[in-house]
């Protein structure tokens, strides 16, 4: 169940060694039953449902076959506003502020193939994600102050109604990504095992996004083409899994609880050409496909 005041069942993203080999069951159809709650296979800390880093550990996903209806909402219409959080955005010597807005400028665009994958998976009125335009709605840099050295899961949380207000959107199919700066610790980040996760609190989807490059590799550092490919590998993986879940885990999830972005987390990376720039990008689980996808 979802905590009453955040709704804190975060998605962790996904970071099984490269190495290891993902086993998935077999499909079972694209017409999917409503999802369980159980989160077998993954680590559960308060009320998440966490994935460890790239390489932290070697155990084979567990084999979950095809994502299954909750009877919850999708984002039809994906909308993501970043939100800078912290003077220390200020400065921004490794272009990270450039890099995510090019990024998701190009997202949702007509070249972009990875998005409609998404496409599949409708609300319980039969509506899906549409695509064709860029899903960045705004950005944001919220310097009246630092941003906290660690800042808690309340705190990001109450970063992402500053943006939602800032930019007057609320409701499920807005993500606004709470980007923090290089040296801080949001929810713990590095040290607790995850670079990212999504939630929903109530009043607007949102992504916990820490600053993924101070975890070097273990969150994408140069695991494609460049530093900053983790910001999109990253960014990517959470925004897929909010298109579809953005009221986790009431949407489109597997049966142990994992969702798109998750059964597909490190495999195969590859590029996404955009408009704005080629960038570094993972596959995300497609039902029609049985497997995970690049393009749909």
């Amino acid at each position: 169940m979802l905590s009453k005041d955040i709704g804190r069942r975060a998605t962790i993203i996904a970071a099984a060694c490269a190495a290891v080999a993902l086993t998935l069951g077999a499909a079972a159809g694209a017409n999917a039953t409503p999802a369980t709650s159980g989160t077998t296979g993954h680590h559960v800390h308060s009320h998440k449902v966490v994935m460890p880093q790239r390489g932290a550990h070697n155990r084979a996903q567990l084999a979950a076959g095809n994502l299954q209806y909750g009877g919850g909402p999708v984002e039809t219409n994906p909308t993501v506003y970043l939100v800078f959080w912290g003077s220390q955005w200020d400065s921004d010597g490794n272009g990270v502020q450039q890099y995510l807005t090019d990024y998701f400028s190009g997202v949702g665009t007509g070249s972009d193939n990875w998005s409609t994958i998404m496409t599949q998976y409708t609300d319980g009125n039969g509506n899906a994600p549409t695509f064709g335009n860029s899903v960045l709605g705004g950005t944001w840099v919220d310097d009246g102050s630092s941003a906290p050295g660690n800042a808690s899961a309340s705190d990001i949380s109450n970063e992402a109604n500053n943006g939602a207000a800032h930019f007057g959107v609320s409701g499920p199919n807005n993500d606004v990504f709470v980007v923090s700066p290089s040296g801080t610790s949001p929810d713990g980040f590095p040290n607790s095992g995850f670079c990212a996760w999504h939630d929903w609190n109530g009043n607007v989807a949102f992504t916990n996004m820490p600053y993924v490059l101070d975890a070097g590799q273990s969150c994408g550092e140069n695991s494609v083409q460049q530093a900053l490919d983790g910001f999109s590998i990253v960014g990517g993986h959470e925004y897929a899994e909010a298109v579809t879940d953005p009221e986790p885990s009431s949407g489109w999830v597997a049966s142990d609880g994992e969702e798109n972005g998750d059964l597909c987390a490190w495999q195969n990376l590859t590029t996404l050409s955009l408009p704005t720039g080629s960038f570094a990008i993972q596959p995300t689980w497609s039902n029609a496909a049985g497997g995970c996808a690049t393009s749909g």
